[in-house]
């Protein structure tokens, strides 16, 4: 089927009931499909774009370029008079607004190499080896259809504009001459009591009411000396070798990926608590070394992150699930008596009916309704019109021709609060990765940004700020005055070739005969999405098992570590 296919010439759909009927292939749906396939109930999976995984694909770059300039409108329904039923017309809004494209070198280059790029849409995004992404792609066996390579280093951006390396060796806090022996005993004390907390079998604990406080106030209940709470004031700090550089913002904001200054409770709308300070740091350590090819903690997968929702996909075809794409869904469904859904119409003028539905976030229906009985409920639809947005994130992609790190080609780098400047509140994350990740052509690199903001004009002056911290962007067209003023430099900032910014809402999910997924976050991970597409499941099926362990031979689900693949 072609891209510029006319609606009406569609192939009509067969079988035209079913359990589910899911719009959009975004990672969120992309898991429940494959979780309800895998409970056997019988799913339609439609997508009006013509590539899967909706908001988190990883596209080539002049589809990327035209996706975020071009959002396609969804075509008028094909209108019939016979319908039982009240047709309520949807709305297509892209969550991606305030674009700013700028080309400032060898576009003929990267138009001639466009497939060569796969430019996640949503980044930057990695995987902790030992995260509950890595569990679920085990548990489910999507990870047969995946590979993945580890990130070569992770970094701290200092105020003074250098990088620091968050290690991962264990030991060199004890190797550290900084400590007198005193300090080391009273760390050594410190890390026993956490992980007598994480021991079940210790009966030491944090008490409960710890648990609750704000990590930083319980360090300071804790009374350690002031170069130890600088130093290392977590626990598995000493194992893992965290030492030397202002530890305090690599736990906060390397290790556990707080967003908001938590030394500011003025602007922190998300104070880390110790027990989630604990759990992250334990992620952490569990995911350092967990596979031989990948010593670090961090994951991400050959040719990006649009394998993850196509993995879930074709988990789901396998259990019966019906693909298909460029097929859009134009209005719903409703009865006219009780209001409740019924089902879909598609672009051609075709009605499909399920149980239940779930759309991609970027669906929306007018308000108030139109063209609808007088006597219609029409109460049950409110939610659908009334999406709760809970804010905003901003989003950069840079390509350049060089490495920020020389001899490192994959490598994750946060920016904590106040390292630009005063008044940055929030972190902002960054994740280079290299053409031996095939996202990019052999002697390229693409660099992704992403912070929580307020509003975009804060959101991009944030990005801008980190980007000119490592990279250098042209003033014009014409780089080759950079390059000779840069020669004579042993520090030489990668150029940037192109850029791209957006702003994107944060829409969170919804449940109900019509359920609503959520919106790539602002977070490096995938746990909080995953979260959500489990529990959205198990609100629609409560009786269901999520991911049921397979039992015949022809279908395979290794849940051990051996089951996850990873290029060396």
């Amino acid at each position: 089927m072609s891209e510029s296919q006319d609606p009406l010439s569609y192939p009509p759909i067969d079988p035209v009931n079913f359990d589910l009927i899911i719009v959009g292939t975004g990672l969120s749906e992309s898991v429940v499909a494959a979780a309800a396939s895998a409970a056997g109930k019988t799913i339609l999976h439609l997508d009006p774009n013509s590539f899967y995984g909706s908001h988190f694909a990883s596209l080539s770059f002049l589809d990327f370029t035209s996706y975020l300039t071009s959002p396609n409108p969804l075509p008028a329904a094909v209108t019939t008079t016979d319908s039982v039923d009240v047709v309520v017309d949807l709305l297509h809004q892209p969550i991606c607004s305030d674009v700013e494209i700028s080309c400032y070198d060898e576009y003929s280059f990267l138009c001639e190499n466009s497939r060569k790029f796969n430019i996640d849409l949503g980044g930057p995004r990695a995987l902790f080896s030992a995260d509950r992404t890595i569990d679920l792609l085990l548990k489910s066996g999507a990870a047969q259809y995946l590979e993945f390579k580890g990130i070569d280093e992770s970094f701290v951006y200092e105020s003074n504009g250098g990088l620091a390396n968050v290690p991962d060796s264990r030991g060199a806090i004890f190797r550290d001459k900084k400590l007198s022996l005193k300090e080391k005993n009273q760390l050594m004390r410190f890390f026993k009591l956490v992980q007598q907390h994480l021991d079940d079998n210790q009966e030491e604990k944090i008490s409960e009411e710890d648990m609750e406080i704000p990590f930083v106030s319980f360090l300071e209940k804790m009374k350690l000396p002031p170069k130890i709470k600088s130093y290392s004031p977590f626990l598995f700090l000493a194992e893992i070798g965290l030492g030397n550089l202002g530890v305090l913002l690599i736990l906060l904001y390397a290790i556990a990926l707080v967003d908001y200054d938590q030394d500011s409770n003025e602007v922190c709308k998300d104070l880390l608590k110790t027990k989630v300070g604990i759990d992250c740091l334990a992620q952490y350590s569990s995911s350092v070394g967990r596979f031989p090819n990948a010593p670090g903690a961090l994951l991400y997968p050959i040719y990006g992150e649009g394998e993850l929702p196509q993995a879930f996909c074709r988990r789901a075809a396998v259990k019966g699930c019906i693909y298909v794409l460029r097929m859009p869904v134009v209005s719903l469904l409703m009865d006219k008596a009780t209001g409740l859904y019924k089902g879909v119409r598609l672009a051609s003028g075709q009605d499909l009916y399920s149980q239940q539905l779930i759309l991609d976030p970027s669906f929306t229906i007018p308000s108030p309704l139109s063209l609808s009985p007088r006597d219609f409920p029409c109460e049950r639809l409110q939610m659908l019109s009334q999406r709760d947005i809970k804010g905003m994130v901003a989003r950069g992609i840079c390509i350049t021709r060089s490495s920020i790190k020389p001899d490192v080609s994959n490598c994750s780098v946060v920016y904590p609060p106040r390292s630009l400047y005063p008044e940055q509140t929030t972190s902002i994350k960054s994740l280079q990765i290299g053409s031996n990740l095939a996202v990019c052509p052999e002697g390229t690199f693409i660099l992704y940004f992403s912070t929580l903001c307020n509003n975009a004009d804060e959101g991009k002056n944030l990005l801008k700020a980190a980007m000119n911290a490592l990279l250098t962007l042209p003033v014009s067209g014409n780089t080759e005055s950079i390059s000779s003023v840069q020669s004579d430099s042993e520090d030489t900032k990668p150029i940037v070739l192109w850029s791209a910014l957006y702003i994107q809402k944060l829409i969170v999910s919804n449940f109900e005969l019509i359920s609503s997924t959520s919106t790539p976050d602002g977070n490096l991970n995938y746990n909080d999405l995953l979260d959500a597409a489990e529990k959205l499941f198990r609100q629609m099926y409560p009786n269901e098992e999520f991911f049921p362990k397979a039992t015949s031979p022809e279908d395979p689900t290794d849940e051990d570590d051996n089951g996850l693949t990873l290029d060396s």
